[in-house]
């Protein structure tokens, strides 16, 4: 009786099984991306269309079947930036602190913080983010893609006044500078002090949405602030602003806990 039964559901079974495996990949796949809302619709439909000729819904499967089609066609069409992101991160899903060996880290944190003092001694506002384990890939669309090495000389040619980039802000992924002049939300939160710009303000309305690391330099008044999850620390010194980061990275021996 159990033979029959494996015989009978078994292939059924495991083309469910494949079928959540690949959406499961999928969804990966455009996680971070203005694509995965829509795509997550698209699957919602996909199930409706796979259950409604499982049991037999003529009409829900003729209705169905022409609006799957349009659906698929035009997500391809409108999200073709998403698509090449995608297929242009494939794989690098790993967060900061668990694919650089513990020597890497110390040597971008090291760069990171040469150039926000300098920035800071020579009154020019900056904004760096560090990607941590939540995708930045649809922050990073919004900017120019630079792919370059993490160098103090570097950051600080980004925000040189004048610089198109000057405005926006850098993320960092890896031990890469992946974009620069990205643009971000601003924090709704009515309580910030109007002390700070609306550097500080995208700064905190990032970190509301991701759990990027990210630091501010003030023009105004010369100092370095840290914000993560919400959270802003501010008038840090360039060794405290890098034993912070480390603590937030979890950083224990050869990588995060």
């Amino acid at each position: 009786m159990i033979l029959d039964m494996l015989y009978l559901w078994g292939p059924t079974i495991f083309e469910i099984i494949v079928l959540w495996v690949a959406i499961y990949h999928v969804l990966l796949f455009f996680e971070g991306t203005r694509a995965s809302q829509v795509l997550r619709g698209i699957v919602i439909l996909f199930l409706v269309f796979f259950l409604s000729q499982r049991l037999n819904f003529k009409v829900l499967d003729w209705l169905l079947t022409k609006l799957f089609g349009i659906s698929v066609i035009a997500a391809f069409i409108i999200f073709q930036p998403e698509i090449r992101q995608g297929l242009a991160h494939l794989g690098q899903r790993n967060p900061f602190g668990s694919s650089m060996r513990e020597e890497e880290i110390d040597l971008v944190l090291k760069e990171i913080s040469r150039a926000v003092e300098a920035l800071a001694k020579d009154k020019i506002g900056a904004l760096v983010v560090i990607e941590k384990n939540d995708s930045l890939a649809s922050y990073i669309q919004s900017g120019i893609i630079l792919d370059a090495k993490v160098s103090s000389e570097l950051i600080q040619a980004v925000f040189t006044p004048n610089n198109p980039l000057h405005d926006g802000g850098l993320i960092i992924r890896h031990d890469k500078i992946t974009a620069a002049g990205c643009l971000f939300p601003l924090t709704q939160k009515q309580e910030l002090s109007r002390i700070f710009g609306t550097r500080h303000r995208a700064a905190l309305g990032l970190s509301e949405e991701a759990d990027a690391i990210i630091i501010v330099v003030s023009e105004e008044r010369q100092d370095i602030s840290l914000v993560y999850c919400g959270k802003l620390y501010k008038d840090l010194s360039r060794e405290e602003l890098t034993s912070r980061i480390k603590e937030i990275i979890k950083l224990k021996g050869h990588g995060e806990e």
